[in-house]
């Protein structure tokens, strides 16, 4: 699968200004849109953005959005797929996967089969998928280095599964940008408003979008600002890897007890 950067032509799955009537995002946290808004004035994010970016082309887009924060890939499968096929998307996101990386107990495989069966009930009921690789956590945090084997284990299942079933893929996760600390919000584990800006312009390029380019890849301007220091680092484990840590330890998640955000197709005022 070709790398959206350097996608060609748009085939007549998806050709350039293709009118999609039917838009549904399913994932976890990311989707769902923490780290842009808040709980209070409401969430935006990756999917929002985008779902705005096609309305512009397709006035009669209708978008739902099943994500819901905190879930494993098997989660979204489990909860999410059967309510998105019943939607019957002529466009659907799947972003999920991060939350089973975070976890004392990862199996590569096990994470991309339940990617991958989503990929396939999609695409066979005629969607166009939409999917994304992760960045290496800890070019963003130190912390995190221990990892990058398994961020790249997910990404190359990722891209294998996506081109077996005709997924779209987009390579956010090489582009030195997206470790820009401005693209991320406080916790490092959500992008910031900006961040989902990006990616939801990485997602509108690699359709070809009227309007769409490549600046989603381009780095921001300097500001001048320290970079990580081990006293940052503290306030950080402090402030959101412990509070983390403490909720897996008690078997809890940030999204027990929530349903999806937009659960039923509606129209979108671009």
């Amino acid at each position: 699968m070709q790398p959206a950067e350097t996608a060609g032509p748009a085939d007549p799955d998806g050709p350039a200004g293709h009118a999609y009537l039917r838009y549904v995002a399913l994932g976890d946290s990311q989707t769902e849109g923490l780290g842009d808004g808040d709980d209070a004035t409401g969430l935006r994010g990756l999917a929002d953005r985008l779902a705005e970016q096609l309305a512009v082309h397709s006035p009669g887009l209708a978008y739902a959005n099943l994500a819901v924060r905190g879930r494993l890939a098997g989660q979204v499968r489990a909860e999410q797929l059967a309510p998105a096929l019943a939607l019957k998307p002529d466009l659907a996101t799947v972003v999920a996967g991060v939350n089973d990386v975070l976890r004392p107990r990862f199996d590569a495989d096990e994470v991309a089969g339940h990617l991958e069966a989503m990929f396939a009930a999609l695409t066979t009921q005629g969607a166009r998928v939409m999917t994304l690789t992760f960045p290496d956590l800890g070019r963003i945090t130190p912390l995190a280095r221990p990892l990058a084997p398994r961020v790249n284990a997910l990404n190359d299942r990722i891209r294998a599964a996506g081109e077996r079933h005709g997924v779209v893929v987009v390579e956010t996760g090489h582009h030195p940008v997206v470790t820009d600390p401005r693209l991320w919000s406080e916790d490092r584990l959500h992008a910031s408003p900006l961040g989902h800006e990006r990616i939801a312009a990485s997602l509108a390029y690699a359709l070809q979008l009227p309007g769409s380019d490549d600046s989603w890849t381009h780095p921001l301007p300097p500001d001048g600002a320290p970079g990580p220091t081990l006293a940052a680092e503290l306030r950080w484990a402090a402030g959101f890897l412990g509070p983390w840590l403490g909720r897996r330890l008690r078997g809890r998640s940030s999204g027990d007890a929530r349903t999806a955000k937009r659960p039923a197709l509606l129209p979108v005022r671009p």
